[in-house]
């Protein structure tokens, strides 16, 4: 644990708590990005045509290294800003984090080598790595956020927001695709979205009356995160029959952020429950919160601007014939 800190030696006083929310955006962003990266594969599973996989791999193939980028970030803040909680949750979890690892390489190994030979069976082999690293990553990283947010519930609960996360990264990927298609495909995609959108809502439910009845969170927390579901379901299913793609992905996107919001309403002031290790018992020293926030305010702009810029450049609708 630090020592006590001077709240006057902060740039501003509430820096600290400024770094908490930065660091829950943050894995906002990349639940948001990498998320439909993971439904797209779990989508994948799906398809029974060489012709619809390419085009699945030319509508996230150019992006999904990239996002991968916001991970990184979301790892590096907690070290940089917390790195007490950082090495808490990496000793109490690692098993977790070598899976999500795992998922993570067995999907960019999927991708990266199917195109290395021409043989059906080794392609074959590489779509199963790419399916199931699709669904283990969203699955461990979902198990860790709920472990970590709401630290002693039951395995089943903790197990049930990985499954809830699944199904959203199953959302995200059918809503992103009824962007990225068009035709009979895009119409499946958002049927989609839409049934993905009645299971998840189903899960969150469960959920979320599992962690009210073993006193993980309180009643007003579940009533507001209900609500800001709901209204992006309704947002979804909205988009999906007047073929407004935009609204289906925007409001797929709002049900993502409504899950981080969630998980860090349910844990803040704390940073690590489990240890007893509030905010600003695990923050840095002043002087290296104030030298990384001056560092923060450079490099944060200059990743998003180019991502604004790799999205330009790979918007529209993707074609099979420019695949990864």
């Amino acid at each position: 644990m630090t020592d006590p800190i001077v709240e006057a030696a902060y740039v501003v006083g509430w820096l600290p708590e400024a770094w908490f929310w930065l660091l829950f955006g943050i894995l906002a962003i990349y639940l948001v990005l990498d998320g439909f990266d993971f439904g797209v594969g779990l989508l994948y599973a799906t398809r029974e045509t060489e012709s619809d996989r390419e085009t699945f791999h030319a509508a996230f193939g150019p992006i999904w290294k990239a996002n991968e980028v916001w991970f990184v970030l979301f790892t590096t803040v907690l070290f940089a800003a917390y790195p007490v909680a950082y090495a808490n949750l990496l000793s109490r979890h690692y098993l977790l984090v070598f899976l999500l690892l795992l998922g993570l390489i067995l999907r960019g190994v999927g991708i990266k080598l199917r195109k290395e030979r021409d043989d059906e069976r080794w392609k074959r082999y590489c779509d199963y790595a790419f399916v199931s690293g699709s669904a283990i990553s969203p699955l461990a990283l979902g198990v860790f956020i709920a472990e970590w947010a709401f630290g002693g519930v039951p395995a089943g609960v903790a197990l049930l927001g990985g499954v809830a996360l699944v199904a959203l990264c199953f959302v995200l990927g059918a809503a992103f695709l009824a962007l990225k298609t068009r035709g009979t495909l895009r119409t499946e995609m958002a049927t989609y979205a839409t049934n993905g959108t009645l299971v998840y809502l189903a899960l969150f439910a469960v959920a979320g009356g599992a962690l009210f009845g073993v006193n993980s969170i309180r009643l007003p927390a579940v009533g507001i995160a209900a609500g800001a579901t709901g209204l992006c379901s309704v947002g979804i299913v909205t988009g999906s029959r007047l073929d407004q793609y935009y609204v289906l992905f925007g409001a797929a996107a709002g049900l993502a952020v409504v899950f981080v919001g969630f998980l860090a309403g349910g844990l803040y002031p704390m940073i690590d429950p489990v240890a007893g290790l509030a905010i600003r018992d695990a923050v840095v020293s002043p002087q290296t919160l104030n030298v990384t926030t001056a560092m923060a305010l450079v490099f944060l702009p200059a990743v998003s601007i180019g991502f604004a810029m790799l999205y330009s450049i790979f918007e529209g609708v993707a074609d099979p014939d420019n695949g990864y």
